[in-house]
């Protein structure tokens, strides 16, 4: 997706190198319709610069930051030497993402989509997750639950969701936690049994989290937590210790939660 408007004094725009001349550089901007910039002299690097193609080549892809803009005469002045490292990567990587989303939405809305249809949905999910693949990444882990509040149709957020089950790489993290559980009663075998069902969720357990129970050694019992992020996994793993110990206890039993694992000197 290419914007049709202007970019804001001190943002980071994806350029690529289009034209050298002694006294800056001209940068076509990825992200903007027909829009190119100038990156002077003085701002292509620090220190004196004794021939500026030692710096940049032509076709070279860059991140600037801008200036100034003047949109009366066309003009956008930029920034090399103001863009560290870390801002680059994050940059560069933001804007594959959004390449990356932007092919979501064909494959979504087919390559015929209108501007008018495209720009609508885009929209929507830029004003609701600030970019395109955010929403698109939101509705692999949550589906139709994550675009409620999207003021996109019912068919709209179908399509979305589909696209983005079939295609978006979901990031995931692992957290493992122990429950210990006793029970003295004659039926106390049964009643740990019942505990680590209710552990494992009984239905509870959101549908992009996976979580699973295993024996470690009497009365130790290992919890896996696997979840798009770590506040999610330790909400569950939470969770799922303490529906294995309020089960237990309504039985005469204990049940208790820690993280790491016991060891045999303990």
């Amino acid at each position: 997706m290419k914007f049709t408007g202007w970019p804001e004094k001190g943002d980071l725009v994806v350029g690529e190198v289009d034209e050298i001349a002694d006294f800056g550089v001209f940068v076509d901007l990825e992200e903007y319709e027909d829009k190119r910039g100038l990156v002077h002299v003085s701002e292509v690097a620090s220190g004196w610069i004794k021939n500026i193609r030692d710096h940049v080549n032509t076709g070279e892809r860059v991140v600037a930051k801008v200036l100034d803009i003047d949109e009366s005469s066309q003009q956008i002045d930029l920034s090399l030497k103001d863009v560290n490292d870390h801002q680059r990567s994050d940059k560069i990587q933001e804007w594959k993402n959004e390449r990356k989303a932007d092919n979501w939405m064909t494959i979504a809305f087919g390559e015929d989509v209108s501007d008018e249809k495209y720009s609508g949905v885009a929209t929507e999910l830029l004003a609701g997750f600030g970019t395109m693949y955010d929403g698109f990444e939101q509705a692999a882990i949550h589906g139709h639950e994550a675009l409620e509040d999207v003021d996109l149709t019912d068919d709209e957020v179908d399509a979305v969701v589909e696209a983005a089950r079939e295609n978006v790489s979901v990031p995931y993290v692992n957290v493992t936690g122990y429950v210990d559980l006793e029970c003295p009663s004659p039926d106390g075998v049964d009643a740990i049994r019942d505990a680590l069902q209710s552990a494992e969720g009984n239905g509870e357990v959101p549908e992009e989290v996976e979580l699973s129970v295993s024996y470690v050694g009497s009365p130790e019992y290992r919890i896996t937590v696997k979840a798009p992020d770590y506040k999610t996994a330790e909400r569950e793993l939470e969770a799922s210790a303490e529906r294995a110990a309020g089960r237990i206890g309504e039985v005469g039993g204990t049940g208790a939660y820690h993280r790491e694992r016991h060891t045999d000197e303990e």
